[in-house]
């Protein structure tokens, strides 16, 4: 059975509910969500837009990242049953839902384990860079090489 069950990057708004079906499995004692939404700030500066891009191979960079995230957090006799992971993609609105990712496992040590690596590692190796634009006219990227 496939474990990495959801492993895309969007246009179009995204949904706990399709996330959290993709990581339910009977196995699963313990599932872990974790959701990032747009704020209306960041270091104190007030966000006026922003937009997310990505890198043409972005799917299978993400899914290479899951795989990894897989092998380093099930433990032997405990494994994590299943991951997922949704971005999106293009122009936001405060209060939108950026990332979905969640995993579950026979146990929730792993459960919470395997889904805090995954938005980790996502954030840090996956090549989707954010563009804010701020109340004051100023830009920035962030996670932009």
């Amino acid at each position: 059975m496939e474990q990495i069950t959801l492993a895309s990057v969007r246009d179009t708004p995204l949904s706990v509910d399709e996330v959290l079906a993709a990581v339910t499995d009977p196995r699963a004692g313990g599932t872990a969500v974790f959701i990032g939404t747009v704020r209306d700030h960041d270091h104190g500066r007030d966000v006026a837009r922003l937009g997310y891009s990505a890198h043409p191979t972005v799917e299978a960079m993400l899914r290479s990242v899951m795989e990894k995230v897989l092998a380093d957090t099930s433990v032997p006799g405990r494994p994590v049953v299943r991951l997922a992971a949704v971005h999106r993609v293009g122009d936001l609105e405060i209060g939108d839902l950026a990332v979905v990712v969640a995993a579950s496992a026979e146990h929730r040590e792993e459960a919470f384990a395997a889904c805090r690596r995954l938005i980790d590692d996502l954030k840090a190796q996956v090549p989707i860079w954010k563009h804010q634009a701020f109340s004051d006219g100023d830009e920035e990227w962030v996670g932009a090489p």
